[in-house]
């Protein structure tokens, strides 16, 4: 008998283009011989709910095509199961995909990836596990909060323009009114106030469609990787922000890299994103589930 698979699609991902890449891999994994359930809804909450039902009901594996949002749900949906997670690229930023070195842009090849990892496992990765307002969240790649919250909350203010330019210039509106924040950092039982631009917690490399912010992050070591950008004029942010996309920023010294098990961020009026998507305002905590997911790749 076929492998019975569940495929979740964000039909809004990359503005729409996420319908077709979906229906392309429908059909792909059909014509390998898979039983395939299609999910898919108009809004978040909803295609959230199929999936939880789908996986009650029994499937062997959960694929989710679109960007860095319905990857996040689906993690959510897995994490600390024993049924694995399958991505097909097709968002704006994929920076899950980019972690895992999938195929972007090319759903056949993405689709090939996948039926390799069904016959031959797969692998486990840690999950990053977030404490924040009463609720528990899971993420895959990188916890943020401080600038770069603030720009992903801008950014999905908006409506145009599409794309990376959304963000990029989402930053540059940003950074005119942008002020320095001063947490209350908890790492590993140590407690400090640290003025900085931003705070993130790794599990892997990426934001914001490729910025390499923590270039030696490893998914599956046990470790986060606490990123931290100390105060910088804006001048000074704007040259040392291109590097970013190369991971060449590590040497500058507003720039810290700490290896932690466990931390806890607190500010006043800062929001955390995980994955790009909400969590909330802070304090967060955050620490790692080791092996928590396991993934098709």
């Amino acid at each position: 008998m076929p492998k019975k698979i569940a495929v979740a699609i964000n039909p809004a991902a990359s503005f729409g283009r996420g319908r077709n890449a979906g229906h392309q891999a429908v059909g792909l994994l059909r014509a390998a011989g898979l039983d395939v359930v299609v999910l898919e809804a108009d809004d978040y909450d909803a295609l959230r709910r199929a999936v939880d039902v789908t996986l009650a009901a029994g499937v062997e594996a959960l694929v989710v095509v679109g960007g860095d949002g319905i990857v996040h749900l689906g993690v959510n949906a897995l994490a600390g199961m024993d049924i694995p997670l399958g991505i097909v690229p097709a968002g704006t930023g994929n920076d899950v995909a980019r972690l895992l070195a999938l195929p972007l842009n090319d759903t056949g090849a993405a689709c090939r990836r996948l039926l390799a990892a069904l016959e031959t496992g797969g692998r486990r990765i840690d999950v990053g596990r977030v404490a924040a307002g009463g609720e528990t969240s899971y993420f895959a790649g990188v916890l943020s909060a401080g600038f770069d919250a603030a720009v992903n909350e801008r950014a999905n203010s908006w409506r145009w323009p599409r794309g990376k330019s959304r963000y990029n210039l989402a930053m540059l509106r940003e950074l005119v009114s942008y002020r320095r924040i001063t947490y209350t950092v908890t790492a590993d039982d140590v407690a400090w106030r640290q003025p900085a631009l931003l705070i993130s917690v790794a599990n892997g490399q990426f934001i914001g469609g490729g910025m390499q912010i923590t270039p030696d992050a490893v998914p599956d070591d046990g470790w986060l990787d606490m990123f931290v950008v100390k105060p910088l004029s804006r001048l000074s942010f704007l040259a040392v922000f291109p590097k970013v996309f190369a991971g060449k920023h590590t040497s500058h010294p507003a720039v810290e890299i700490k290896r932690v098990r466990k931390v806890q961020l607190d500010a006043e009026s800062v929001v955390a994103y995980a994955d790009g998507e909400r969590i909330g305002e802070l304090p967060v905590v955050v620490d790692l589930v080791p092996a928590g997911l396991w993934v098709l790749a």
